[in-house]
């Protein structure tokens, strides 16, 4: 989204930001980009102070004639398209970037309650498509605009060596599949004892996870990184990427390993199918197999070539598929043709609002 914005043309485009926090660490990024910045301190749905939040969100809506509201997350969909709707804004866009599989039943319902706000809610994969369906969300109102990426950050790979060395990018939290990944570790040590894991992220799941690698006796080929700002240069120091999440939409993590030119293994799961191509740019394994995870792995550390080929493929697939550029004229379009169908005069810069 902070890309998005960025590279949004401003001779058709003024782009505004309300956020419940003006901080964090994402958040200078996108105050840089974005012609002004408005908080809205909700600290909880189930306070009272949420509806006078909710309140003065719609009237600034209403006193600054936004044409077209963008909600990009959970938290922001429930707050932003019915404080839109309440302003009247003409078009009121909702996302959708998760499955959602380990929220809340409740914040799930309000959710999708907050969608029949929405004109459009975009999906970055063909699989949150499928979601919102079951959802109840018409199949006219959505949307498909995967994500993109910045491929000049990842130059292409020229390493020469027995793939030994796999990384692993995602928040260690439950559902992601390091649990699974440490458990496969114990099989390819001991036919690769020279193999080590790379765990990029952090999170609530830190202090179990090392416990259960020192359970498992594979701690010493394991290093965690923690949250780190230089995934790039991590990755061009790896061979293998491995994500055995349980539930995923369309994880940038997969993209950015493809953008690096490294063969991955994934589960076969959500939107990752529609990023890898079994045997043509990674390998896919069932959720929450060790067995199959370590079998995978170990294929591209042994199989002569076939982890140059698959991180090569993965590298021309990103380039053709994901790059920033393509994202950035699919989310324009949507913005033009839902304005359009709204019959809202395009009097240029339009102001666009981003929650």
């Amino acid at each position: 989204m902070i890309e998005l914005v960025h590279r949004l043309d401003r001779s058709r485009w003024s782009v505004h930001l309300a956020c419940f926090r003006a901080r964090g660490s994402w958040f200078h990024r996108m105050a840089r980009s974005v012609d002004s910045v408005t908080e809205f301190p909700v600290g909880s749905f189930k306070r009272v102070g949420a509806l006078k939040h909710l309140w003065a969100f719609s009237r600034w809506c209403r006193e600054r004639q936004i044409a077209l509201v963008h909600t990009t997350e959970l938290y922001s969909n429930i707050f932003g398209l019915p404080g839109a709707a309440l302003a009247g804004v003409p078009v009121r866009i909702g996302n959708r970037r998760g499955m959602n599989n380990d929220q809340p039943r409740g914040l799930v319902g309000l959710q999708r309650a907050a969608y029949s706000c929405a004109h459009v809610v975009i999906a970055n994969s063909r699989a949150a498509a499928v979601r919102l369906m079951e959802e109840r969300v018409p199949a006219h109102k959505i949307t498909v605009i995967p994500n993109g990426l910045d491929l000049d950050r990842f130059p292409p790979r020229s390493v020469e060596r027995p793939p030994r060395r796999v990384a692993m990018v995602a928040n260690l939290r439950p559902g992601k599949g390091h649990d699974t990944l440490i458990d496969a570790a114990f099989e390819v040590l001991r036919r690769q004892p020279d193999a080590t894991f790379d765990i990029i992220g952090d999170g609530s799941e830190r202090d179990r996870l090392v416990d259960r690698a020192d359970q498992r006796r594979v701690r010493h080929a394991f290093t965690f990184l923690g949250q780190r700002e230089d995934v790039p240069a991590l990755l061009a120091e790896a061979d293998i990427f491995a994500l055995p999440s349980r539930s995923e939409a369309l994880p940038n993590a997969i993209l950015e390993a493809m953008a690096a030119g490294l063969p991955v293994v994934a589960s076969d799961v959500g939107g990752i199918p529609e990023l890898i191509a079994h045997e043509r740019t990674g390998l896919l394994v069932p959720p929450g197999d060790a067995a199959a995870l370590a079998g995978a792995l170990l294929r591209m550390m042994n199989e002569t070539g076939l982890a140059g080929r698959l991180g090569q493929a993965a590298r021309v697939a990103a380039e053709t598929h994901y790059s920033f550029d393509r994202m950035v004229t699919a989310f324009d379009a949507c913005y033009m043709n839902a304005l359009a169908g709204r019959s809202v005069a395009a009097v240029e810069p339009l102001d666009l609002l981003v929650s």
